[in-house]
């Protein structure tokens, strides 16, 4: 697990909690120093949780009583594999849901937080320093977060890069949105790749598929790009309801 460690501690943008359990199924050949998914942990009152694999796959960890991560919904990488046991599917008004119970090995994650308003000037308030999105399976929009692999110079370990998406950008598109970084001046040194997650489930309107309309300020100019970011499904049944409505961020 030492390079995504490493991935995990490069920018500072992480949130990062990590629990760390073997994988000692005798009947799996499975790599646990690589991630399996990237899901939402999606947690109860008494933090107990399951996890948001898809729109159509809710995960079940046998092997945790609470979530290392308390009673916030984040986004996380999880290395993990299915069990044999308790597996049931529940219907919806939508669609079938598959409740699949999984035994965790390792779960780390994400920094995860809301969009932002736009202001008069966005680039004094959110900085406009450069930086690039790579184009990864974990830049991807899904359960109504949009999550992204963000490569940018990182020098000073002291030194916090903070991302923001802004909404709001276009009176006439809600769809238009920006992303701008605040590098604290630590503009020079080696490039690196951080992971960050927004959630969009809060914005009235948005359901079904949507796509995203982004741009930001790249180290070759300004660029800009469509993402589909599947929104999260809000007819998955009551006895889930906590997979779908908790959104306690900072």
């Amino acid at each position: 697990m030492k390079n995504l460690k490493f991935l995990f501690t490069t920018l500072g943008i992480f949130a990062t909690s990590a629990m760390l359990q073997s994988c000692d199924n005798n009947d799996t050949v499975f790599p646990d120093n690589y991630p399996t998914a990237l899901v939402t942990v999606c947690p109860d009152d008494d933090e107990s949780f399951v996890m948001n694999l898809d729109e159509n796959t809710v995960l079940n960890p046998v092997n945790i009583a609470k979530s290392p991560f308390g009673k916030k919904e984040v986004r996380a990488m999880v290395s993990f594999y299915f069990t044999n046991d308790g597996n049931q599917s529940v219907e919806s008004d939508k669609n079938e849901i598959d409740v699949r119970n999984v035994h965790v090995c390792w779960i780390d994650s994400i920094r995860t937080k809301l969009p932002v308003p736009t202001v008069t000037d966005n680039n004094k308030t959110y900085g406009n320093d450069p930086f690039d999105i790579v184009k990864d399976w974990v830049t991807i929009g899904e359960d109504g977060y949009l999550t992204l692999c963000i490569r940018t110079k990182w020098g000073n370990p002291d030194k916090k890069h903070i991302i923001n998406l802004v909404t709001g950008v276009n009176p006439d598109d809600p769809l238009e949105m920006e992303i701008h970084q605040d590098a604290d001046g630590d503009v020079d040194g080696m490039l690196h790749d951080g992971l960050i997650a927004f959630n969009l489930n809060h914005i009235q309107d948005l359901s079904g598929d949507v796509k995203l309309k982004l741009k930001w300020n790249s180290y070759s100019g300004e660029k800009t790009a469509v993402i589909n970011v599947k929104m999260r499904n809000q007819a998955t049944p009551e006895a889930f309801d906590r997979t779908l409505l908790i959104n306690k961020l900072d």
